[in-house]
Order: C-alpha cells, then sequence, then structure tokens
C-alpha cells in the first residue's frame, strides 16, 4: 500500500481547497498547519502526519501515507503511533485498507510500551468493526 495515489500532491491540490493564508497573529500551530497542507503528501514526516492527523485534517489521504512510515518503524519518533490509534471509527471507514494494515502492524509488535497497550486494544476492537 501506498500512502496517496497522489503522493506528489499536496493536501491542498488532492482536496481541492486551498486555504488562504493565516491571518495576522494567527498561533504557531495555525501557521504550522497551513504550511505543511502545501507540502507535497510523500515529503511529509512523522511529526507532519502527525500534527495534521491530531487535528483531523485529511485524514483519508494522510491515514493510509502514516501507516506507510508506521510499517517501517511503528514507535517512530512524535508519538505518530499514538495519534493514528486514536482516531475515530468514522476515520478508519474512510480509510479501511489502511486500518487493516495499521492491525497487522499492531499485531506483530512484540513490546506494545505499557502506555499505548489501551490505545492498541482499542483501534483493535474498533477497527475489527470496519
Amino acid at each position: 500500500m501506498t500512502g496517496s495515489k497522489h503522493g506528489s500532491l499536496s493536501l491542498e491540490e488532492i482536496e481541492g481547497d486551498r486555504w488562504p493564508d493565516p491571518p495576522a497573529g494567527a498561533t504557531r500551530l495555525t501557521a504550522t498547519v497551513h504550511a505543511v497542507r502545501r507540502r507535497p503528501v510523500s515529503a511529509l514526516g512523522p511529526k507532519d502526519l502527525r500534527l495534521l492527523i491530531q487535528q483531523n485534517i485529511g485524514l483519508p489521504h494522510l491515514l493510509p501515507r502514516a501507516v506507510d512510515v508506521l510499517r517501517a518503524d511503528p514507535l517512530v519518533e512524535g508519538d505518530l503511533l499514538s495519534t493514528v490509534l486514536t482516531r475515530d471509527h468514522a476515520a478508519w471507514a474512510g480509510a479501511p485498507q489502511a486500518a487493516r494494515a495499521l492491525r497487522l502492524i499492531v499485531a506483530a509488535m512484540d513490546d506494545v510500551p505499557p502506555d499505548l497497550q489501551g490505545e492498541v486494544d482499542d483501534f483493535l476492537a474498533l477497527s475489527a468493526r470496519l
């Protein structure tokens, strides 16, 4: 599975929704989200993915990309695994292949950190219904 069939495109281009520049005095979070949405999805690293996914932005396009990153290293920096595990049922219903792939990834983990075990268990229960 590849993160997106539109990997060289930005989230703005994929969604066809160009946001205006953030207003003067915007928070750092707002300015960063605006900037990251303009980068190609294939160029987004774990921290960028975590940031957008935590904000529930572009989930149908970003969850598959995040799962690809997690496949290489489930415990990659920046709490990406925790972020994707805690998305709601509707988010995963929009990305069922990514949900199935993430189920395999977490099921194959030998040592789930104790602070993630509850999130893993909740995700496995949620994704079993997809």
